[in-house]
């Protein structure tokens, strides 16, 4: 029994377009698979710490100098109004980041050298001559990179490379410390001097301008963060 031509003609077209549609099928298919298997690594997982200030010290260390440095005696400026927030990145600590906010109203004379009386004129004199906190209410550093590396007992050397402004002055500046993990705490010491000319911060004296304040200003700090 013979087949009409325009029946096998049908069968030809409706066998063509199965086929070209099981190719379609199987080219999605294996398409789909190759996307599947392409592996976008997570990104690191950051850990963030709140700044304690009540349970943190930072301190400006200015020595005296002058003709009759002998006469005076180096300040100790504590930072008692601070916050800020550090950013870790789990298991290997970098990339990493630093925000730290001084009030330069709450930085007081600390030394031992100094009577009540006498911590109360250097304050005015804090205030009024060397940080003018109404023009300048803060200090502020911005990390913009951290390198750091292993060292013994669990705890981290660091460099923190970032932007200092004080006194209406931005500089870039470099901060060597050492940081420890422990639980949900971070631990911060170090210590990174500036030249106070830099910034265009003034300095009192006394003895007619004999004793004075050097240029150079040591900070050390010990600071510790709380895992949000």
């Amino acid at each position: 029994m013979s087949t009409p031509a325009s029946g096998l003609s049908l069968i030809r077209t409706i066998a063509i377009g199965v086929l070209a549609f099981l190719m379609v099928i199987g080219s999605s298919s294996r398409g789909g698979a190759g996307k599947s298997a392409e592996h976008i690594p997570d990104a690191p997982a950051t850990t963030k710490y709140l700044l304690d200030a009540s349970k943190s010290k930072f301190i400006a260390h200015a020595f005296a100098g002058g003709l009759f440095w002998f006469k005076g005696h180096d300040h100790y400026v504590a930072a008692k109004d601070f916050s800020g927030e550090v950013g870790i990145t789990t298991e290997s600590l970098t990339p990493a980041s630093l925000r730290l906010v001084v009030k330069s109203g709450s930085l007081v004379e600390t030394g031992a050298v100094f009577t009540e009386p006498q911590k109360q004129i250097i304050n005015k004199e804090l205030r009024e001559i060397v940080l003018q906190p109404e023009q300048y209410p803060e200090i502020i550093f911005q990390s913009t990179g951290v390198t750091g590396k292993p060292a013994a007992n669990g705890r981290y050397d660091v460099k923190i490379t970032g932007d200092l402004t004080l006194h209406g002055v931005t500089r870039s500046i470099v901060i060597p410390a050492q940081v420890t993990l422990s639980g949900s705490d971070m631990r911060a010491v170090g210590e990174f001097s500036i030249d106070r000319g830099d910034y265009k911060v003034k300095a009192t004296s006394a003895f007619h301008g004999l004793v004075r304040v050097r240029d150079k200003v040591k900070f050390n700090f010990d600071v510790v963060g709380h895992r949000l």
